[in-house]
């Protein structure tokens, strides 16, 4: 799944509407972070990163687990959609606690539990009494440690793993997704999507033995972090986390990630269809996430600069003329160099080359011609007070810090992140469009009617 994070920083006029007075006091006594709350981490002996936030939300918890793997940890051929099988099995329970218990468990908590899979992570995820934080603690943690299915089990999931697959195949959006990165990698594990290649999700209720050993793997505590945010004490979060995690024992495997050779040439996808809106994508190799660098921040700005509603190109396109229905665009978010990519819905398949020709132009305007200052001052306010307003409950703050964890292992980086944009000059915009907006480095994906032969 995609994920875009829009930097966070502290606005406690903002915080004071909405959040407890004692939190805004602690927002202004931080001032200097974009993160309002008061982050406490700590690190077991065996690799676990134990992280705590203090919410007032009295009564409440949400209990996340990062784990930093993926389907980009896929790196052996036809085992792939591994990372997402476990996102299912990791309900499936263990010798203490069934998964009819485990489910008994939440019930008497109060709690929702669910998971979810995306290119670098999965992440485990709980919400409930935080009187009952110990009990959360001991669930979650048996079932990291002592998973148990058997094969019948196995092979039950697998099938509904292939199930959601055929599902979300049906979206012409998902073949879309699937076909582009197919064609933009050759050599990292960025080829395939979240879900896996069809044929090897197919093949996986023979591959059992396997699972156990993807497990064995990632399931450790080097790859995980213990986050807690809510109505919590650091020092409880601690000596649980002791109690219950301690005894994990530490693996020893580092996937050996290929690294993806230079593009030298555009590339082409189409999927045919007379009965879908036509659709245009285009996609530039992008770069890693770092909290070092500026050029993220910099194509985050120019996209929303160029694709906003107010923007030139969508008032022509979409506006006036009347060609397309929608189009925008953001890089991508992850640990590795993934795809700055543009999307446009388009009214009729034969505008679909003055279309591209349109946004190309566009992008190589963004080159070398000056930016609108006042446009480029607001462009940069809003995204950094864009999702602030989402710190508002244990579970939201907990998806924003998870991003970070998953991305860089190091939760701090919520407060680096943010601080590039106010960094982030004209001059800045104008080299990252050069560096990444590059002809050879784009593949572009075509739906409509007929073969456009690669929409020149």
């Amino acid at each position: 799944m995609k994920q875009t994070f829009r930097a966070l920083c502290v606005a406690v006029a903002m915080l004071a509407a909405g959040a407890p007075a004692a939190q805004a006091q602690q927002a202004a006594a931080t001032s200097t972070a974009a993160f309002p709350y008061a982050i406490e981490q700590s690190q077991l002996p065996n690799g676990l990163k134990v992280v705590t936030v203090p919410y007032a939300s009295p009564g409440l918890a949400s209990v996340f687990l990062v784990v930093r793997a993926g389907s980009r940890d896929e790196v052996e051929a036809g085992k792939t959609g591994f990372a997402h099988f476990f996102e299912h099995v990791m309900f499936r329970g263990t010798d203490k606690y069934s998964k009819e218990q485990y489910d008994e468990v939440l019930k008497s908590l109060g709690a929702s539990a669910n998971a979810n899979t995306s290119l670098d992570r999965t992440v485990y995820h709980m919400t409930g009494n935080a009187r009952m934080l110990e009990k959360m603690f001991e669930v979650e943690a048996d079932r990291f440690q002592n998973l148990k299915y058997s094969e019948h089990d196995f092979k039950t999931e697998a099938g509904a793993v292939k199930g959601e697959y055929t599902k979300n195949s049906a979206s012409l959006y998902t073949q879309l997704n699937e076909k582009v990165s197919d064609a933009a990698f050759d050599q990292h594990t960025y080829e395939h999507t979240t879900m896996g290649f069809f044929k090897d999700v197919v093949d996986m209720p023979n591959q059992y033995e396997y699972s156990k050993v993807f497990f064995d793997r990632f399931y450790r505590p080097e790859y995980t972090t213990l986050l807690v945010v809510g109505d919590v004490k650091a020092a409880d979060v601690n000596r649980l986390a002791q109690q219950y995690f301690s005894l994990w024992k530490r693996g020893s495997y580092v996937p050996n990630m290929k690294q993806e050779a230079e593009q030298t040439a555009p590339r082409y996808v189409h999927i045919q269809n007379a009965n879908f809106p036509p659709m245009l994508s285009l996609s530039y190799k992008g770069p890693a996430f770092s909290d070092q660098s500026k050029d993220l921040p910099a194509l985050d700005i120019l996209m929303t600069m160029l694709f906003a509603e107010n923007s030139d190109l969508y008032q022509q396109l979409v506006v006036k003329e009347q060609k397309v229905r929608f189009v925008g665009g953001s890089p991508n978010m992850t640990r590795d160099p993934h795809l700055t990519s543009i999307r446009a819905s388009v009214v009729k398949a034969e505008d679909i080359p003055y279309v591209k020709q349109r946004i190309v132009q566009a992008l190589e305007d963004a080159k070398t011609k000056p930016l609108d200052a006042k446009k480029l001052a607001d462009t940069k306010s809003a995204l950094k007070y864009g999702n602030l307003m989402d710190l508002d409950a244990p579970d939201n703050i907990a998806n924003t810090l998870a991003q970070f964890i998953w991305l860089t292992g190091d939760v701090q980086s919520v407060n680096r992140y943010p601080a590039l944009y106010d960094q982030v000059t004209a001059q800045d915009i104008q080299a990252a469009a050069k560096k990444y907006f590059v002809p050879e480095h784009l593949t572009v994906g075509t739906i409509g009617p007929k073969d456009t032969g690669g929409v020149q």
